[in-house]
């Protein structure tokens, strides 16, 4: 028998699209987004060093939709740069009652990075929500970056002259442009978690993971390990001088109040 979506022409996909784009701008201006904290933790000791904000929408038919969902919507209605910043906005004023010691990562889109006032919209924003921009982190993927390399690098730079710090979001998740590190103001480059997978059992993934370890040591960038879910990868990343992880193996992403009480656990 067909199913209903293998009968549907590519029209009635586009349209269905769009409905559902139109649908999560409404969400948006009702405040119907959910504003989730994915916990950071250090390689060294353990402890909550921070948290990335994510996003999720429960849609009325097709339940929770995750951050990359909701942007693929957003850019499909030209509307990336209001969810980005309206998951700033509020990601900045929760975290305006953390502890001194968390900071705060965002990400941030190709839509975001190639718009002209991008910069000093976000500093506008940090400014309003009283937490400090040296505690705060913007995650880039190299997608972020194609259209215009030079121009997404004066915008960082001078976001980083502000004291907020750059990761490369997603390394080793497709083709890396080395040139990349060298023009941008990076502080991280964040594994994607394909990258630490195998790192226990393949020691082809270790020694991958152990290059590039070294080359960002030489470059002066710190690694985080995204992805981690078991005690033998945690063991390896730690080993192999990563400086922070997050995964399903200390915590899955929550929402605010659950996150305060969790760092204040410890």
């Amino acid at each position: 028998m067909t199913s209903t979506r293998e009968r549907r022409s590519p029209t009635d996909r586009r349209r269905s699209g769009a409905e559902r784009s139109r649908e999560l701008v409404a969400a948006i201006e009702k405040n119907q987004v959910e504003l989730l904290f994915q916990p950071q933790f250090s390689c060294a000791d353990g402890r909550v060093i921070g948290a990335e904000a994510l996003a999720r929408w429960n849609h009325p038919q097709r339940g929770p939709l995750g951050i990359e969902s909701l942007f693929d919507l957003a850019a499909n209605a030209h509307e990336a740069a209001a969810l980005t910043h309206h998951i700033a906005a509020r990601a900045l004023a929760a975290a305006a009652c953390w502890a001194d010691n968390l900071r705060l990562s965002l990400n941030v889109t190709a839509a975001d990075i190639s718009a002209a006032d991008f910069a000093d919209g976000l500093r506008a924003l940090v400014r309003k929500s009283g937490f400090d921009a040296e505690r705060l982190t913007l995650e880039l993927t190299e997608q972020a970056l194609v259209r215009d390399v030079e121009g997404s690098a004066a915008q960082l730079a001078r976001l980083a002259s502000d004291g907020i710090r750059i990761a490369l979001d997603d390394f080793g998740a497709g083709f890396c442009n080395f040139r990349y590190l060298k023009l941008l103001p990076l502080d991280y480059l964040k594994l994607d978690r394909t990258m630490v997978e195998g790192i226990a059992t393949d020691r082809r993934d270790l020694a991958v993971l152990r290059a590039i370890v070294a080359m960002a040591g030489a470059l002066d960038l710190a690694v985080i390990a995204e992805g981690i879910e078991s005690e033998a990868q945690l063991d390896k990343v730690r080993v192999e001088g990563c400086a922070a992880f997050q995964g399903f193996l200390r915590a899955r992403p929550m929402e605010a109040e659950a996150f305060l009480s969790f760092a204040r656990s410890g």
